[in-house]
């Protein structure tokens, strides 16, 4: 059976490792990770985007897997709930 490559991201992911968007281009062969990214959470994982900067002064995103907040799983409910009548 073959893992496809957003199978292997979200694995990362669930092992508490936080990717920038080069990072997983360069490790799982994805190349658009912002997208990738949106999909895993349309698929309902609570994938949050930390911008952080380097001593540089170079800002860049990390992508990590957490919990989502009360709210946001009640606005999801009340979407659904809306879209059903």
């Amino acid at each position: 059976m073959t893992v496809t490559k957003q199978a292997r991201l979200i694995k990362a992911l669930q092992n508490g490792e936080q990717l920038t968007a080069k990072q997983i281009t360069h490790r799982f062969g994805i190349s658009n990770p912002t997208a990738t990214v949106s999909d895993i959470r349309f698929s309902g994982f609570a994938v949050y985007a930390n911008k952080r900067t380097n001593k540089l002064g170079q800002t860049f995103t990390k992508y990590r897997l957490g919990t989502p907040a009360r709210a946001v799983v009640a606005a999801g409910y009340r979407a659904l709930a809306q879209s059903a009548v």
